[in-house]
């Protein structure tokens, strides 16, 4: 029995020790920054059983003593599975020669009989304060709280910048000691879209400002981008702090001097507001510049050449770099006017990190050819305004040949009306009307029988000839407005801008600001390029005012128009209205398309 026990300990524990080895991790570990003349710790952790560890030479370093191993070992059984875990350090007591910033070589070790090589470290290494004593001991017993002992500063990496151009924001507490937050208010960022930068592990940091060594932690980084020219300013920020200080007594024992007792002081710490110069972009834009700014390339590809009639082509457009990817406009790409065209899918891939944000949109875009033939699908145009030459800069695809043979029978010939609401639905004219037949009819006269002649007899076929003529010219004035697209178009609009109204107000109940913009603004635009029978893809602001002056729209009402636009678009980017000023723009746009409704009758 007991031989029995030994064996399965031995089996367990040689489980263990194969399953500790899979994964062998080694690290270094060191302060970001250290005070010159104080000793810090250097730290070499591997979780398995190692031997051999070398250590390059650290010149700029005096190791005090090291290295000294410790061994800790631990087991754990979770739903059956046992698991043991072994580590092993290996730590050192240096301290600096000199100031300035250094690195630490990586250290190799052996386990069994694989090498790992550990992380590199680099070290700051601070000149000391000019009372020779570091912010922790000086304040160790102070009772005073001064302004230059506990600050927050907002440091802006860039106070000149073109609009749309991307600078960094950070929130730095500098403590004399540490201390903690109760609560934080950060200044809002209006005329900016913010970017928020992920800070998961916030740490104490040993930093130098105005020859004085502080303790620091970032307590917000953020990536703004301006949406319009100026002079914008960024507010102050107030934040509470709790501060732990020594209480002076009269000492009663022998023990009191061992002991010192302590109060938590609370303080307002405030963050001095900034002015941003914003400068408007220069003249000159290319004709498909739409607001990208930053550093972009952009792939462009087809998924075939060759497709039958009524088969979907997809193209799909890859915009990559750094700037304001999040407000980059889809490029334009012009199918022929045989082709039904969809709503494009839109995929992002972004990150947000102190040089930006970076990372790919990736636009489908979808079409239907309906005849066959030979077409030419002309090259797709972006372009961006590059802040590091400070000159527009325009990236084009090759033009996209396409094949289109001979589908289905009909599908060629038969001519199409696409639903333009949504291009959901597709309605072919031409094959469900049957002609009349008028050769090879013989009639019979039968006198022999009564109904022949008589007055039901006539009215039989009289009736059904005038129900015939009546759904002729019914259908013939049908398909006439159909085929007139333009006319279809101009009157669906009112119908398609109240839908997306509704699901704007549900929104609005919701209190869901930004999707409530979005629809209010695809809504205006949408009535708009219905309206004025221009692709939504070649409105613009300037040409909107120019073809409702062509309609007798008054100014006042086009002001209306544009001043909702103007609303929607900075408030999706930098929601800060409340749901009041919601309510107002729902009603207002309500109002402005009713209005517009009885100004244009077409």
């Amino acid at each position: 029995m007991r031989k029995c026990f030994f064996l399965f300990f031995l089996l367990t524990t040689l489980g263990w020790t194969i399953k500790a080895d899979d994964q062998v991790s080694f690290k270094a570990s060191a302060p970001q920054s250290v005070v010159m003349g104080e000793q810090f710790r250097l730290t070499f952790v591997v979780n398995a059983e190692g031997k051999d560890l070398r250590v390059q030479e650290m010149p700029d370093f005096e190791v005090l003593m090291g290295p000294s191993q410790s061994t800790s070992y631990s087991n754990s059984w979770i739903n059956g599975k046992s698991s043991s875990q072994t580590t092993v350090s290996y730590t050192y007591i240096l301290m600096p020669k000199k100031e300035g910033t250094f690195t630490i070589a990586p250290a190799t070790i052996k386990v069994k009989n694989a090498t790992y090589t550990s992380n590199g470290l680099t070290i700051k290494v601070l000149p000391p304060d000019k009372s020779g004593k570091s912010n922790a001991a000086a304040n160790a017993s102070s009772t005073t709280i001064s302004n230059d002992d506990f600050f927050v500063r907002m440091i802006v990496s860039d106070r000149d910048v073109y609009e749309q151009e991307g600078f960094l924001v950070t929130f730095k507490l500098y403590a004399a000691r540490p201390c903690t937050l109760n609560g934080a208010k950060f200044p809002e960022f209006e005329g900016f879209l913010a970017q928020e930068i992920d800070l998961p592990n916030k740490q104490w940091v040993q930093d130098r400002y105005k020859d004085r060594n502080y303790f620091t932690v970032d307590l917000r980084q953020v990536v703004l981008y301006p949406q319009r020219s100026g002079q914008l300013t960024i507010g102050k920020g107030t934040y509470d702090a709790v501060i732990r200080i020594s209480t002076p007594q009269k000492a009663r024992s022998i023990f009191d001097d061992f002991f010192d007792t302590y109060r938590d002081v609370n303080k307002e710490l405030v963050s001095q507001p900034a002015t941003i110069n914003v400068k408007p972009l220069p003249s000159g834009k290319p004709a498909s510049f739409s607001g990208a700014v930053g550093d972009f390339t952009m792939t462009a590809d087809i998924n075939t050449d060759h497709v039958k009639a009524n088969e979907a082509v997809t193209i799909k457009v890859k915009i990559s770099g750094n700037g304001n990817l999040k407000l980059v406009k889809n490029p334009e790409v012009a199918f022929p006017n045989d082709f039904d065209i969809y709503d494009s899918k839109v995929e992002s891939d972004t990150k947000t990190t102190t040089a930006g944000v970076s990372g790919s949109k990736t636009i489908e875009y979808m079409a239907i050819p309906r005849y066959s033939g030979d077409f030419e699908i002309p090259a797709i145009q972006f372009s961006y305004f590059d802040t590091k030459s400070n000159t527009y800069k325009t990236l084009a695809s090759n033009a996209f040949k396409l094949h289109v043979e001979k589908g289905e029978e009909g599908s060629s010939t038969a001519p199409a009306v696409s639903n333009f609401a949504n291009k959901e639905s597709v309605k072919y004219l031409g094959q469900d009307i049957r002609f009349l037949k008028t050769k090879g009819i013989h009639f019979i006269n039968n006198r022999d029988d009564l109904f022949l002649g008589s007055f039901l007899y006539f009215m039989a076929y009289v009736v059904p000839l005038i129900l015939f003529i009546v759904f002729f010219i019914v259908y013939r004035k049908q398909i006439k407005e159909n085929s007139d697209l333009a006319r279809v178009r101009t009157k669906k609009a009112n119908k398609i801008a109240v839908k997306r109204l509704k699901n704007a107000g549900k929104l609005l109940q919701e209190n869901k600001k930004e999707e409530f913009y979005e629809e209010v603004l695809r809504a205006l635009w949408g009535y708009l390029s219905d309206k004025l029978n221009i692709p939504q893809a070649e409105l613009t602001k300037d040409n909107v005012e120019v073809e409702l002056s062509k309609y007798g729209v008054d100014e006042t009402l086009t002001k209306e128009f544009m001043d909702i636009l103007n609303t929607c678009e900075f408030a999706r980017y930098a929601p800060s209205q409340g749901s009041e000023a919601m309510d107002k723009l729902y009603a207002q746009t309500v109002d402005a398309i009713g209005k517009m409704e009885n100004t244009i009758k077409k």
